[in-house]
């Protein structure tokens, strides 16, 4: 890799960070260039401004990472525990604070989707690949499940649940309130079987 690459690629993996822990409109340029060790230009010749970088971390870092965490849950011989497993699991090992803290990619839609128009184009494309992902691995084992199911709405059905436990979770402060949310979607998703 190139030393311009490395570069673009450590600005994106900072600011990721720094969007993460402060969200997108709190995060500092100049927090960002401290941590990264380079100058302005060299900022400004690999993103031509804040927003163009936050778009980039937002197709390059954070709906790769999001999309590549749910596939194995999903592309499992059994989709319905693959996701029973992959939410369980998280419940189980998350602390706390990562769940305060909340999803990089919740947060940054939850903040920017309803105020700029080029966050809310690519939160939708997100959102339909990962529909499409989880609805496809459904479908996939339809035969096993009850009949007439609308893979499609039961996807969006199953994120908004994941999001909201994490958006709750997020501002009563409280883990316990994440980890029951999850269970009753486990059970939810449980009955989807015949």
């Amino acid at each position: 890799m190139r030393d311009a690459d490395q570069t673009r690629q450590k600005i994106l993996e900072i600011s990721a960070d720094e969007i993460h822990q402060h969200g997108f409109n709190a995060t500092s340029l100049s927090v960002i260039l401290k941590r990264c060790g380079i100058s302005k230009g060299a900022l400004y010749h690999h993103f031509e401004n804040k927003m163009e970088l936050g778009y980039a971390v937002f197709e390059e870092i954070y709906t790769p990472m999001f999309l590549a965490t749910w596939q194995p849950a999903v592309e499992v011989d059994d989709p319905i525990e693959g996701l029973c497993h992959f939410f369980e699991s998280m419940s189980e090992q998350m602390t706390c604070d990562e769940v305060v803290c909340g999803c990089p990619l919740n947060n940054l839609c939850q903040e920017m989707a309803g105020v700029d128009e080029g966050f809310r184009l690519r939160i939708l494309n997100m959102q339909q690949q990962l529909n499409h992902l989880i609805a496809f691995n459904l479908q996939r084992v339809a035969n096993q499940l009850k009949a007439d199911l609308d893979f499609n709405q039961i996807a969006y059905f199953i994120v908004s649940c994941f999001h909201g436990s994490s958006s709750l979770s997020k501002s009563a402060k409280n883990k316990d309130l994440f980890d029951k949310v999850i269970a009753e979607l486990c059970r939810y998703i449980r009955q989807l079987k015949q």
